[in-house]
């Protein structure tokens, strides 16, 4: 991108941007550029004037993320912040951007009298993230409430899309190539009671049995079929278990925790490891939820 395209862009671009100050395991490398979008149109020049061999990585609020120690190439899109909308769009539903906590939508979704919704706060992230990846909690998925989405490609163009155009299952979602997510039309059920207790009750049970207060990045496994990751890590007895400044967490072994000194590389070589011991004792091969990305430190 040339120094006359950078002038018209109206949002913040850094330069060796440390991923460590934005994903919530608090570990990652520099991002070539990171760019911070102004508008959904300050957005679609930004893409438009970037060439096209330059890789572009989708961010969130970066918590189901670990960026390696090398960092990231090319430009890193920070969208915390930016696609806010949240409207009551009647008959059940409501317009919702990409960058809303998934814990304000189902509380707002509730004062409307809409549901099932209180699921979503159990998701720790925004509603980006969780289209990107059919996120869920507590029996309830993304995608079993969503009518319709808007995307921008890499070259700028917005697109609305239905769910048809999107291959989905459990924490898996399939659509067109080089397009991100930056709203969603979502439709929720007349009959279903909405119940901020129930949301409540569900914050609580979070906080009672997940490390909240550590560095992490949520669930770093996927649930096998019929089993749960963390009943398999713990009888695998690796609560507790370290490389370096990364710990299986012994309130919840399907978290792994950073304390305050660990380095992607720990990160992801206790991942290997926990899907080692995993698969000794039981014979189980565990799918890692927690997406990788980015170059080893060199």
């Amino acid at each position: 991108m040339m120094a006359a395209d950078r002038a018209r862009a109206q949002g913040e671009l850094r330069w060796h941007e440390p991923m460590c100050r934005h994903t919530s395991l608090r570990v990652g490398g520099p991002a070539e550029r990171f760019y911070k979008p102004a508008s959904l149109e300050d957005l679609s020049a930004f893409l438009a004037q970037l060439d096209h061999d330059t890789p572009v990585f989708w961010f969130g609020l970066g918590s189901n993320l670990l960026v390696r120690d090398g960092g990231l190439p090319g430009v890193v899109v920070a969208t915390g912040g930016v696609f806010m909308t949240l409207e009551n769009a009647g008959s059940h539903c409501i317009e919702a951007g990409a960058s809303v906590a998934c814990t304000q939508l189902a509380r707002q979704a509730i004062r409307w009298g809409y549901g099932p919704s209180e699921f979503f706060a159990g998701i720790p992230g925004t509603l980006g993230g969780a289209l990107a990846m059919n996120a869920g909690a507590h029996g309830g998925e993304t995608w079993d409430r969503v009518r319709g989405v808007t995307t921008i490609d890499r070259h700028g163009t917005v697109h609305e899309r239905s769910p048809a155009e999107y291959e989905i299952g459990y924490r898996h979602v399939q659509g067109p190539p080089d397009e991100w997510f930056v709203g969603a039309s979502l439709a929720f059920d007349a009959a279903a009671d909405a119940s901020m207790a129930t949301l409540q009750a569900m914050l609580a049970r979070r906080k009672d049995t997940q490390p909240l207060g550590l560095p992490s990045c949520g669930s770093v496994f996927r649930n096998p079929p019929g089993e749960h990751a963390a009943r398999l890590i713990e009888s695998a007895g690796l609560k507790g278990y370290r490389v370096g400044g990364a710990e299986v967490s012994e309130k919840h072994a399907n978290f792994i925790i950073n304390r305050g000194n660990a380095s992607a590389a720990d990160i992801e070589a206790l991942i290997a490891h926990v899907q080692q011991a995993v698969r000794a004792r039981h014979g189980v091969e565990l799918l890692h939820e927690v997406r990788i990305v980015g170059r080893e430190a060199t």
